[in-house]
């Protein structure tokens, strides 16, 4: 096989692997279903915010509730943006209140209620 026809099928495969991780690249997000409605609140146990990354290009909200359930919830609505806001709000009380920790990538913030 002459050379020529050797590097025309280098670059035919490389081609072909990038436009397959091009097409998958949406499909790299934990959450390919989302709920357009909030449970009760006092269910939750575990809210975990992603943020968009190469990756995922879109916010993820996963919430745990206490049987361990975990399920994810529409960002764009106004209930979960409220509630999220909530959640996030410094109180100015000493009682407990959510934390909220980076993990060592920096693309998730966790709040447990």
């Amino acid at each position: 096989m002459s050379s020529i026809m050797k590097v025309f099928l280098l670059l035919a495969v490389v081609v072909c692997i990038s436009e397959a991780q091009h097409h998958e690249r949406g499909q790299q997000c934990l959450c390919q279903r989302v709920r357009n409605k909030i449970n009760l609140m006092s269910g939750i146990k575990d809210v975990q915010i992603y943020q968009a990354t190469i990756f995922c290009g879109k916010v993820e909200i996963v919430v745990t509730n206490n049987s361990g359930l975990r399920y994810c919830l529409n960002p764009n609505l106004k209930a979960v943006q409220k509630v999220m806001a909530s959640i996030l709000k410094p109180k100015t009380s000493t009682t407990a209140r959510p934390t909220v920790h980076s993990s060592s990538t920096g693309s998730a913030n966790t709040a447990r209620m």
